[in-house]
């Protein structure tokens, strides 16, 4: 009898053992997907963000303190050079005139006329983008009365490691924050020299100016961005999961699979568009190469318990109480 369970116990472990083998090696089995080696035009893109500044931003100043007696332009309104923006007493002038008010509206008016009040001028083209006083408030010779902005452009920072491919003239697609679904197109014009430290890492700023700029741009507004750093027209085209390295260590693809070995073809990349990579030597279009799927995963029994190993009895709910 003593033999009979040893032998019951052997099988059983055996039988085990081939089970999970048998298990692990159907899990290591791998499915291939196949793609087609395809001729497209290609871009590679610098993505980064940015914020929408004006490209010259000028704060006007009175020239002596005094008081301001009318605002003639409001924020948002574009203005040209020599506008007038608005108009002040000088020091002076307001205490003639509150002492001429004084007098009655005669006096009072002929010294508005005979003491003309300062004109606070435009000195360029462009938009008020700040109002930053009222009518009859007094201020001094640092108050600043206005900021006007020539044009707005993009300000964005790069990477030192992506630097390199950036060039004047690179198309460049702008998209808002705020106005997620109106793209807008530009060009950089702009790559300073001095970088700055942000967090250990050193970026460049580099300063985009739209084709046109839509009514909805705001400086401060935050906007991603791509740099279109690279193009070429008919590359020839593979998925990027399909790029994969050979037993040497080089970049290859797998071109069939035989006996269940995969077949590797050295090959030569090129620009990356995330999805799909260029591919400058070893294939040709229409070739075919594989990459991994999903592996596959055999049915398994409801509670993933072994068939051939004998199940263990229920033990009543009252097998671990003690009898009284």
């Amino acid at each position: 009898m003593k033999k009979i369970l040893i032998s019951v116990v052997i099988l059983a472990l055996a039988g085990g053992g081939w089970y999970f083998y048998k298990k692990k090696t159907a899990r290591a089995e791998v499915r291939y997907a196949s793609a087609e080696v395809i001729s497209k035009n290609i871009s590679e893109f610098v993505d980064t963000t940015g914020a929408v500044l004006p490209l010259n931003r000028v704060e006007i100043q009175p020239s002596a303190s005094g008081r301001i007696e009318q605002l003639l332009v409001d924020e948002g309104d574009k203005i040209k050079m020599g506008q007038v923006l608005a108009l002040m007493s000088s020091s002076d002038r307001v205490a003639i005139l509150d002492a001429a008010r004084a007098q009655g509206d005669e006096q009072y008016k002929y010294w508005q006329d005979a003491y003309k009040p300062i004109k606070v001028m435009s000195p360029l083209n462009g938009t008020i983008i700040l109002k930053n006083v009222v009518e009859g408030q007094t201020v001094g010779a640092s108050t600043i009365l206005f900021a006007i902005s020539d044009n707005l452009i993009l300000s964005a920072n790069v990477d030192e490691s992506d630097v390199g491919k950036v060039k004047e003239g690179q198309a460049v697609s702008i998209v808002l924050d705020a106005y997620p679904d109106n793209p807008v197109n530009g060009k950089v014009f702009q790559i300073l020299d001095e970088g700055k430290n942000q967090s250990n890492v050193i970026t460049y700023t580099v300063k985009i100016k739209p084709n046109n700029i839509p009514s909805f741009f705001r400086s401060q507004m935050t906007a991603n961005i791509k740099i279109e750093v690279a193009r070429r027209r008919d590359a020839l085209l593979i998925p990027t999961v399909a790029v994969t390295i050979d037993p040497s260590g080089k970049t290859a693809v797998i071109t069939e699979v035989n006996d269940k070995k995969p077949v590797y073809k050295r090959i030569e990349t090129g620009l990356d568009e995330g999805n799909m990579v260029e591919v400058i030597r070893g294939l040709e279009e229409g070739d075919t190469v594989m990459f991994p799927g999903k592996g596959y995963r055999p049915q398994t029994a409801t509670g993933g318990t072994n068939p051939l190993m004998p199940s263990r009895p229920k033990m009543p709910k009252n097998a671990g109480r003690a009898l009284h």
